[in-house]
């Protein structure tokens, strides 16, 4: 894997919601309709944007066990 690539799913590994009724909790391991419900209604900007919209690709793919092992 590249070494950028590998950074940004290292970081998104150890990355936790940071507001709402999730706050606190990995994003990896965000409830799948809540995530979905993100991409219904768009993610947002930047990105925390778009590590939830990893985050719904690697859901999606059933990938999640693969991300929480990299985790520190």
């Amino acid at each position: 894997m590249e070494n950028n690539q590998q950074h940004l799913l290292e970081k998104l590994a150890n990355t936790k919601m940071p507001y709402g009724k999730y706050k606190g909790k990995y994003l990896i391991d965000l409830p799948e309709h809540y995530i979905v419900w993100y991409n219904n209604k768009g993610f947002p900007k930047g990105t925390f944007g778009g590590q939830l919209r990893l985050v719904y690709e690697i859901q999606l793919n059933g990938l999640e066990d693969l991300v929480r092992k990299l985790r520190v």
